[in-house]
């Protein structure tokens, strides 16, 4: 019986994860990978400042689908499949234990990135998939039940062929999948942070806050959770996933919007006036720049009394009722310009791919096109920040790896 070949493209998490499980779950297929450039597996390395956001801990799978602003319902049927205690056995009988922190990441217990890298390569190694570099795909052409993959200088034939190539940026990126006949949802950029020239709040750059809720004005689009003040602006979960969540719409402002932060969260403006009123009963003769606020860092607080224009000698006794509404207005209500995003450390994630409805959902093979399949950020998939587009890659890819093993 002649040996039936699959060619993985992209040989970063999701390519590896398809291309390993498919070789170990049938072991006659003869598997490759072709990855464009000189290095295998990049974004892991980086992943979670180079400790790899293997995860999320989440024990039930319509709390895990939350966390994805587009492909939730597409993930559902395949979640089921393969969720996030199957990755964890998976990692764990090969020998990398995962531990979860208690933001609910998850992580190697090595703290090392290249603990993930290594345990691929031992499994590539051991079930002779054969990797390729520097070997970029320009056409796929499907003939006689086989495929012709158009390379630079070469062409290599196929019985089977998974896209697990990342996302692009550009459409034009997409133009070998299109001519394919596949859609594409135009790509746009997720997970980015808020750039917002205010020099005193730059000055700020490196403190943490948290908890603060954000709303972009004149949208529905509102976000919980820790912020990070930058020399360019805002970051931190709480900004991440508002831009994943807002990413087409941020797309279409030109990323020039506002945004309303209220720094105190458990307060409204009122309910933190009557604090105010507490705090000057009693500590009327404390200086109010000796005091801080809750969970508030006392050089923020200090911002918001500049702002505010109350002056450093100022004691709670003394506040006038002006300064003091307008303090409360500063920090429940606070208005800021968006002028423009920088994209989240190395990480590159954007929103769009192969429109979902051409891929089957149980099996990761093309509607459009027999023995052609997908996994990870290909796909009009993606996540928050937080190890939930990792998980999507090896859901998506052990799916896909299945159902080529028993196709094949």
């Amino acid at each position: 019986m002649q040996t039936k070949k699959l060619v993985v493209i992209g040989g970063g998490a999701a390519g590896f994860f398809c291309a390993i499980n498919a070789a170990r779950l049938n072991p006659s297929l003869h598997v490759v990978i072709l990855e464009k450039s000189a290095k295998l597996l990049s974004k892991v390395k980086i992943s979670g400042g180079g400790r790899c956001n293997v995860s999320h801990a989440c024990s039930s799978i319509n709390d895990m689908l939350r966390n994805y602003p587009r492909g939730a319902s597409f993930l559902k049927k395949s979640f089921h499949q393969f969720f996030v205690d199957d990755t964890i056995n998976w990692f764990a009988d090969r020998g990398v234990y995962l531990k979860t922190e208690a933001d609910g990441r998850m992580f190697p217990d090595t703290d090392d990135s290249q603990t993930i890298i290594n345990c691929f390569l031992q499994e590539a190694s051991k079930y002779g998939v054969e990797v390729v570099l520097k070997s970029s795909v320009k056409r796929i052409e499907s003939k006689e039940g086989q495929f012709l993959l158009h390379l630079e200088n070469e062409t290599l034939t196929s019985d089977y062929v998974c896209i697990a190539c990342g996302g692009f940026s550009k459409d034009e990126q997409f133009n070998w999948i299109v001519d394919c006949g596949h859609t594409i949802t135009s790509p746009v950029p997720s997970l980015f942070t808020f750039n917002i020239k205010d020099s005193e709040l730059n000055k700020l750059m490196g403190i943490s806050v948290p908890d603060v809720n954000i709303k972009i004005n004149n949208t529905k689009l509102t976000q919980s959770g820790p912020l990070l003040i930058t020399h360019w602006g805002l970051s931190g979960p709480a900004v991440l996933k508002l831009s994943a969540w807002g990413a087409r719409d941020l797309a279409e402002s030109n990323y020039d919007f506002i945004i309303t932060i209220n720094w105190l969260p458990d307060y409204n403006e009122n309910s933190l006036l009557e604090k105010f009123r507490m705090v000057r009963f009693e500590k009327g003769s404390s200086k109010i720049y000796n005091y801080t606020l809750d969970h508030l860092p006392a050089r923020l607080w200090h911002y918001f009394l500049h702002k505010a224009s109350i002056n450093e000698a100022t004691r709670w006794a003394e506040l006038p009722s002006k300064e003091q509404n307008l303090l409360a207005k500063i920090i429940c209500t606070a208005q800021y310009n968006i002028k423009g995003k920088t994209t989240f450390k190395e990480e590159f994630v954007t929103a769009g791919g192969v429109s979902l409805n051409e891929i089957d959902p149980a099996t990761m093979q093309s509607r459009v096109v027999k023995n052609l399949y997908f996994s990870g950020e290909i796909m009009d998939i993606d996540g928050v920040t937080g190890g939930f587009n990792f998980q999507s890659a090896w859901t998506t890819s052990l799916v896909a790896a299945s159902a080529l093993a028993g196709n094949s």
